[in-house]
């Protein structure tokens, strides 16, 4: 059974280093981002002392009582494929207790069901399809069914919520495969063949209205964050302030300086769409996004999109990830345009195992329950 016991943020980044990827939320910068919670990084060793495992933990303060609730984001960095989980998650959970865990939150990094681009698509076409786990998926993985199985055997709980948007981290996600099933890297022609006609003509069209496309500095930060907050005003959602964009850029640029790219679209010099993408070895996301509400017509979107797309491309990376997607296909759904903007794309709706809780003093947990009830 591998040990656990608190490590160095450098050996935290070094163990990161040795793996083809792994969420950003699990990075040793992701807790300086976080500095509101109490945060501590974790490795696993074997019998010889080797580091095998590696996990960021965010500690969360219950209300007047010195208990927390321990949450790893997209983590921990384990062997999910062992028949054993246990051996692996004990250790940790014993550690956690120790450190004044009520409860534990996990959000295992392994998929659990894939659908095609055309099947999303025939679904939202169907009247009689209201959820993406109503249609058959192109691909069940071994993996996944047997890791949520393990965790359902040692009493982890699943924190399924209606519509696939979790308190914490999105379990349906849109990503576009950057390799083919041999494991070459796709060309951009083949990644652009890939897309819908409104997408390669929107494209097109950004390029015939001499739209540029650039990587940002930290002082254009602010331009992004005027035209994110515009677009928060629109769309109706609470903006992070600037302080959290500049933090952010700070904390995951000083673990690698490919980490955090900024993006700017531009036309005729007006901002037009500005966006954020992290990139962890294969993994390449896309983070936040603004875009003016003028000027929709030349596409900055669409062309700040694909200059993300083929970035990731040529930094050799698996997968190019578009994040969360509810998993709603009902037309008349106000999230289902998400959607379709992502399916565009010709990607794959992809399903996580999602967040899973243990509860360690149950009456703690029940209470952080009601706390959480009632805040909602």
């Amino acid at each position: 059974m591998p040990s656990v016991r608190p490590i160095s943020p450098t050996e935290h980044r070094d163990h990161l280093a040795t793996l083809p990827s792994a969420s950003f939320l699990q990075t040793p910068g992701w807790a300086r981002v976080k500095s509101e919670w109490r945060s501590e990084s974790l490795g696993w060793f074997d019998d010889a002392g080797k580091q095998v495992g590696v996990a960021l933990v965010l500690y969360r303060k219950l209300p007047k009582l010195n208990r927390y609730l321990a949450y790893l984001p997209e983590g921990p960095v384990i062997d999910w494929e062992s028949d054993d989980l246990d051996a692996w998650l004990d250790p940790m959970v014993r550690h956690l207790k120790e450190q004044g865990a009520f409860a534990v939150r996990i959000g295992p990094p392994v998929v659990t069901r894939r659908w095609t681009t055309a099947q999303v698509k025939d679904g939202i076409a169907d009247p009689s399809v209201r959820l993406l786990g109503e249609i058959p998926p192109a691909e069940r993985t071994p993996v996944g069914a047997r890791v949520v199985a393990q965790l359902h055997e040692l009493g982890w709980r699943h924190q399924g919520v209606e519509g696939g948007f979790a308190a914490g981290q999105p379990q349906f996600v849109f990503q576009i495969p950057l390799r083919s099933a041999d494991g070459t890297q796709r060309s951009e022609d083949d990644v652009l063949k890939g897309m819908n006609q409104l997408w390669r003509r929107n494209i097109k069209k950004a390029v015939k209205e001499g739209v540029e496309v650039t990587r940002g500095t930290r002082e254009d930060l602010s331009a992004f964050h005027g035209l994110y907050v515009h677009t928060a005003q629109r769309d109706h959602f609470t903006p992070r302030p600037l302080r959290y964009f500049e933090t952010m850029y700070d904390a995951l640029c000083a673990d690698d300086p490919e980490r955090f790219t900024l993006w700017l679209a531009r036309h005729d010099g007006d901002l037009v769409a500005a966006t954020i993408a992290i990139r962890v070895g294969e993994h390449a996301w896309y983070s936040y996004g603004a875009s003016s509400t003028e000027k929709r017509e030349v596409r900055g979107s669409n062309a700040i999109q694909w200059a993300m797309i083929r970035d990731a491309i040529a930094a050799g990376a698996a997968v190019y990830d578009l994040r969360g997607i509810t998993e709603t296909l009902d037309a008349d759904d106000a999230h289902v345009g998400l959607i379709q903007f992502k399916v565009g794309t010709g990607g794959e709706a992809v399903e996580y195992a999602g967040e899973w809780d243990l509860p360690v003093n149950r009456v703690l947990y029940k209470a952080f329950q009601v706390y959480l009830q009632r805040r909602g």
